[in-house]
């Protein structure tokens, strides 16, 4: 294993860019699902 590896802090480091980088995909996918939906019909019910 390289010498880098062998730190607890470079392990951390890993870790959080990982779950960042699934938040990223998990948020893209949602946003996408959010886009592609057609808009909601206009109601004029609040006169």
């Amino acid at each position: 294993m390289p010498v880098w590896l062998q730190n607890e802090a470079a392990w951390i480091a890993i870790g959080v860019s990982g779950l960042f980088m699934v938040a990223a995909v998990v948020m893209h996918h949602v946003i996408v699902k959010v886009l592609k939906t057609p808009a909601p019909k206009e109601t004029d019910s609040h006169e």
